[in-house]
């Protein structure tokens, strides 16, 4: 049965169709799902406007004893089915068939969230989950509940059915909600100019919660306004923005270092891709860093990119722009932006590492993006398949070349040919001499013998246009593409 989105509710349609696919399945039985994503992206408006509308039951935990949290359970349970008095339960065996028992009548959506809290003073509580779902056991035979588990530190909710995790095969639903793309989160912001957006997006990406919560739907009014709106929202210690990116670590569990995270992160938004970068960068050998790196990759704050060209080279990016942001532009001056009375002219200071090191780096991991789920079907030429970046060996030239979006198709034999590669320039007018150098790339990659490189089209993404050299280029060869600022949010 489909039930209608709530009016207030931007996006999520496809979120919300998973939600309630899986609380009004008619199939006999209990049913298991685990609900994630980083915090702030909707996942407890999502939950609670689901038993909204379908009479469902939802618990929010928070950090306190298990006996604490069985007591409020008890509470919450007897106010939801209008007992005179909270429910007493012995462990968490009884208060899950208890849960299980709220279906008995019909399939109802039975919500814990921050599951993570619960787990933390009961580490047994997933092995206790599983058992409950048991097959053949008559609680979970007998009842239509959906209980679905939610959580925001992905670095435990990312595990919770992995491996040989306690409940690996009993989950019917396993949904992770994402921030908002590039696009999507224009339209929350309401920035309609293109540039204005990308500069807005590389600041505070597509966290529904920071426009709404966090500065109260202040957004910038138009291009000359943009400078003012960092100042009253990310850079004034009044705003909950101020201080965000520094709370997003201490709510991971498994981040026990913080200091440690923070220099990893640090070196990474400085520009240190590499993991012999980020090593140097902390005076420590690389062998050090496998386990930080890994633990910030599972708490959804740093991705791991391969190099396309090359297997054995990876790239370490952020994931959430505010924290880049932070330690590029906010860190270094920290000390002051607490004290000062106007950040002015700490922020003019800061433009360069804002543009090298912000906007630069998030322009090219936009136009990546794009390039792969929304531009036009055939401006490659095929369907991209892969798109990320990598570098290419020039044995003549005694250096090499990065390529900052490389886009792959996928042929009838599993093969992937290159469609296209390009480069990005967020504030540089780009040539011929942008041009030239694609084609000497192409031509390095022609010389290999792979990947059909001889056909690759040549993409020149900037964020300020071109010069008309390139345009008049672009005008008599099809293999060149241009694509702006402005086309980036075209649907």
């Amino acid at each position: 049965m489909a039930l209608s989105r709530p009016a207030g509710m931007f996006d999520r349609e496809r979120e919300w169709r998973a939600l309630t696919a899986f609380a009004t399945d008619p199939a006999p039985g209990a049913t298991l799902g685990v609900v994630s994503g980083r915090r702030r992206q909707g996942k407890t408006y999502l939950l609670r406007a689901l038993c909204a509308a379908t009479g469902g039951f939802y618990f929010g935990a928070d950090e306190a004893t298990d006996r604490d949290s069985l007591n409020r359970l008890g509470a919450a349970l007897a106010e939801h089915g209008g007992a005179p008095a909270p429910f007493v339960f012995d462990g968490w065996h009884t208060a899950i068939d208890a849960l299980l028992a709220l279906g008995r009548e019909r399939r109802v959506p039975v919500v814990i969230d921050e599951f993570p809290y619960l787990a933390r003073a009961n580490p047994q509580l997933p092995s206790i989950v599983q058992n409950a779902f048991a097959p053949l056991r008559p609680e979970r035979d007998d009842s239509r509940a959906a209980l679905l588990l939610c959580g925001s530190a992905m670095s435990f909710m990312g595990k919770l059915l992995s491996g040989n995790a306690p409940l690996r095969g009993r989950a019917g639903l396993e949904l992770v909600v994402p921030t908002l793309d590039h696009r999507l989160a224009a339209e929350f912001w309401e920035v309609a100019d293109p540039v204005t957006a990308l500069r807005v997006n590389a600041i505070v990406g597509g966290t529904p919660a920071y426009r709404r919560e966090f500065v109260r739907d202040d957004t910038p009014a138009g291009p000359d306004d943009f400078d003012d709106w960092v100042l009253r929202t990310v850079l004034s210690p009044t705003s909950p923005l101020f201080r965000e990116a520094r709370y997003l670590l201490a709510d991971e569990p498994e981040l026990h270092d913080i200091s440690l995270y923070h220099s990893v992160l640090a070196a990474i938004a400085s520009g240190n891709a590499q993991r012999g970068g980020i090593a140097s960068y902390l005076g420590r050998k690389s062998s050090d860093l496998a386990h930080p790196l890994n633990v910030l990759e599972d708490s959804g704050l740093v991705t791991r990119e391969p190099d396309v060209f090359r297997d054995n080279r990876t790239t370490f990016r952020i994931a959430e722009p505010l924290v880049t942001f932070y330690h590029a532009v906010m860190r270094p001056i920290w000390s002051d932006l607490e004290h000062t009375r106007d950040a002015t002219r700490l922020w003019q200071r800061s433009q360069r590492r804002f543009l090298g090191s912000v906007l630069g780096p998030h322009f090219e991991q936009v136009c990546r993006s794009w390039a792969r789920h929304m531009a036009p079907p055939d401006l490659f030429g095929d369907y991209p398949n892969v798109v990320g970046t990598g570098a290419v060996h020039d044995p003549a030239g005694r250096t090499s070349h990065q390529v900052d979006v490389v886009v792959f198709g996928l042929d009838d034999d599993d093969r992937r040919p290159l469609l296209a590669i390009g480069e990005a320039k967020w504030g540089e007018r780009m040539g011929l001499g942008h041009l030239d150098r694609l084609r000497r790339i192409r031509t390095l990659l022609t010389a290999q013998g792979r990947f059909g490189a001889e056909h690759a089209r040549l993409a020149c993404f900037s964020g300020v246009g071109f010069h008309d050299d390139l345009l008049e280029a672009a005008r008599r060869d099809d293999s060149v593409v241009l694509v702006t600022a402005a086309d980036l949010y075209r649907s």
